[in-house]
């Protein structure tokens, strides 16, 4: 991996880059900075968090003229969050260019405010199709000076059905830009925009050495669809699951599955379509902060939604397809951490399980849902190894009086402790 220092980028960047605590470039930076800077155009597939925000930002900004305050670059995501998220970062990376100036534009927001920022001027639009091209027709967002296009979680986009506003927007902008292409998957809707959109890209792909995979431990759980949210809670017993986000396919079925959670005692919260945009910016702002500890959501409810320290991804519903299996499960390893993803499989979902199985190459392993004898053992062996990783740390001398106080001939120490376990066990 390279430095950040060994590109040749200025002075104000570098200095940004290392208050964000970045050295090191990530594969997907190393290969794609230096082909930004040099002004070709780049199709690039990568997972989300493989810090492809970095590595479209730098050239972006270093081709900035900044007394033009007039639109130099767009960048279309999917989704608000996603927005919001890479807007942020580029500021942060450009926060001692004096005078940039960058704006995220987004439905569920009203257009006034975005149109006074639009009207005095910005450097870099950050958006989503729709509420670009609502922008363009309305007269607020000339593109005609713009130097570089993004299309960040291409795939995505049209998933979502945005392919005709891209291909607008596109349009929209002068032939001779820069046009950077990123997405997990290679569809071949993708592979036509690309050929018909830029000019001789450079083709890069994050290679699948060991290093660079996401460390995610997956297991799979058959499952009798009558008894599947009992094996779901199971599931939080076995593993200790504090905190998770619970895929379900459907709208009804997220429902289902956050009623449930709730009149169990879980702390938790829905997220799904139907929902307006604020409602859906209050429950996402609360699991990122740890304020609610399950999130059950839709794919497309999900999508743009990053959380740093995520453990656990649940597929309460086995995906659709392979693609977005690697979606959800991408939500949970960021920046180098280890993640854990279970899914559960009904008859209902053989078919899709099958063959994301099989597409998986032998990384999920299938296991057996434990018994009510099983996770009270798996409960204690817990508690024990908790137990003796405090006789290393921790000063005891207190406890073990109270203990050889209490302790006689007909009392051992070993039966207070027994008695102690199964009183924890029982909490």
């Amino acid at each position: 991996m390279m430095n950040f220092d060994d590109f040749n980028i200025s002075d104000e960047i570098k200095n940004a880059i290392g208050d964000m605590g970045f050295e090191k470039t990530t594969p997907i930076q190393e290969m794609a900075i230096p082909l930004g800077l040099a002004g070709r155009d780049i199709t690039g597939q990568a997972q989300t968090g493989s810090g492809k925000t970095i590595a479209f930002a730098i050239p972006v900004l270093e081709k900035l003229f900044i007394p033009d305050r007039s639109p130099q670059s767009i960048i279309l995501c999917p989704t608000r969050e996603l927005c919001l998220q890479v807007a942020d970062e580029i500021s942060k990376l450009g926060k001692y260019v004096k005078k940039l100036k960058v704006l995220a534009v987004y439905g569920g927001q009203p257009i006034g405010k975005q149109t006074r920022v639009l009207k005095k001027g910005v450097h870099i639009v950050v958006g989503t199709p729709g509420r670009v091209i609502d922008h363009i027709e309305r007269g607020n967002l000339n593109l005609i000076g713009v130097e570089s296009v993004v299309l960040d979680e291409a795939d995505e986009m049209l998933d979502m059905g945005f392919r005709d506003d891209i291909e607008t927007i596109l349009k929209s902008t002068p032939r001779q830009r820069q046009t950077m292409l990123f997405s997990a998957t290679m569809p071949t809707e993708i592979r036509k925009i690309a050929k018909n959109y830029q000019n001789n890209p450079k083709f890069i792909k994050v290679s699948n050495k060991k290093e660079n995979i996401p460390k995610i431990t997956q297991h799979a759980f058959m499952t009798n669809h009558k008894y599947k949210f009992d094996d779901l809670t199971k599931l939080f017993e076995v593993y200790a699951i504090k905190s998770a986000l619970i895929f379900c396919n459907t709208k009804k079925g997220v429902d289902f599955v956050f009623k449930r959670l709730k009149k169990n005692g879980y702390s938790s919260e829905a997220l799904h379509g139907d929902m307006t945009q604020k409602t859906r910016d209050r429950v996402m702002n609360k699991f990122r902060n740890g304020n609610v500890s399950f999130l059950v959501a839709t794919d497309v409810a999900a999508r743009g939604l990053d959380i740093s320290n995520l453990d656990f991804i649940v597929n309460y519903d086995v995906a659709q397809n392979y693609d977005s299996y690697i979606h959800r499960i991408g939500r949970t390893a960021r920046a180098g951490k280890s993640g854990c993803a279970l899914t559960l499989v009904s008859k209902e979902d053989f078919a899709n399980f099958n063959n994301i199985n099989k597409q998986s190459k032998g990384k999920i392993t299938q296991k057996k849902i434990p018994s009510d004898a099983e996770i009270e053992n798996i409960k204690l062996n817990r508690i024990l190894d908790d137990s003796l990783n405090s006789i290393k740390i921790d000063n005891l001398e207190k406890y073990i009086k109270i203990i050889k106080k209490k302790s006689s001939a007909d009392i051992s120490s070993e039966k207070i402790a027994a008695a102690l376990l199964r009183k924890l066990g029982e909490n």
